[in-house]
């Protein structure tokens, strides 16, 4: 008996044991499966980027004259860009060139990464992001432009002009690109203020009477983030930050609209589990109720036995 009991033990164990590791293997294969879409959407997104590349790359002499025309046009009679580096003629194009093909690419990027994540929203949800992320790329390649086309005639006019007696102006072209990279990184993030914005609210973050009443602090900080994000100057701070706080007023405007959208959503939600509530309730009543009747029927035929 103490043999057979020990044995039934030992298989009950054995049992348990098996259960818990079906168990693991159930719970580490959504995990493996989402690591296995990461990495075909990370190669995804590195192979157009590499494709854009490879068709940008020949006409990178070109491109790198388009981004240095603000600067040349500012340039005295007679003087030019330099390179003070041996293979700066080769790497500085190259360069550019390849962080050409990433700002091309951010839709495809931006789209990889929503499909990922699309799966684990509800369908409200899936129905606000797609229009933030079609106007985040939007909005990201409008602060570039405002860059090139407003910033750089004003802020390289103004260096030139304010050099001493004496000093000519020849900036490297390395310099160059990495001072105008970054300063189309700072607009295309700040023009991002409306998303952000619309996002605090919709999370539950804040809310647009809150912002509206920490606007004095709000323009401060964009003046900060500008002072931040900018060369030293005042003039691309300034530049920066008062289209910052436009941004900010056009996304407290639309963050009022989408939260509007919310509480609609919120009220017919509630509606539809009103209405499966009550019907519910009719359908447990009505089996009680019958329930009730074949009761009846069946005490009203024992008494005729």
């Amino acid at each position: 008996m103490r043999a057979a009991a020990a044995i039934a033990e030992q298989r009950k164990k054995m049992t348990n044991n098996s259960g818990q590791s079906h168990d693991q293997v159930e719970a580490e294969q959504p995990l493996l499966a989402h690591l296995v879409e990461m990495r075909d959407r990370l190669l995804r997104a590195v192979l157009v980027v590499l494709v854009i590349f490879v068709g940008v790359f020949y006409f990178a002499n070109d491109m790198y004259h388009i981004v240095a025309t603000p600067l040349m046009e500012h340039l005295p009679e007679g003087a030019s860009m330099i390179s003070t580096k041996p293979a700066g003629t080769f790497f500085t194009p190259m360069k550019l060139a390849l962080m050409l093909s990433i700002f091309l690419a951010m839709p495809f990027i931006l789209y990889q990464m929503w499909a990922f994540i699309a799966p684990g929203l509800y369908t409200h949800e899936r129905k606000l992001i797609v229009p933030l992320l079609i106007s985040s790329t939007l909005l990201f390649y409008a602060g570039m432009l405002f860059a090139y086309y407003v910033v750089f005639p004003l802020m390289f006019g103004f260096f030139v002009n304010v050099a001493p007696e004496g000093v000519t102006v020849m900036t490297d072209i390395s310099e160059y690109l990495d001072f105008v990279l970054k300063i189309f990184f700072a607009f295309g993030i700040a023009f991002e203020v409306p998303i952000a914005t619309i996002l605090l609210v919709w999370v539950g973050a804040t809310t647009p009477e809150s912002l509206g009443q920490k606007r004095p602090y709000i323009i401060v900080g964009a003046f900060v983030i500008g002072m931040l994000l900018t060369p030293p100057d005042i003039i691309s701070q300034t530049l920066l930050a008062l289209p910052m706080w436009v941004l900010f007023e056009i996304g407290l405007i639309a963050s009022r609209y989408f939260l509007r959208l919310k509480r609609q959503r919120q009220e017919e939600v509630e509606q539809e589990e009103e209405l499966e509530s009550e019907e519910d309730m009719e359908a447990a009543l009505d089996r009680y109720e019958s329930e009730e009747r074949s009761t009846s029927a069946n005490k009203g035929g024992q008494r005729e036995d």
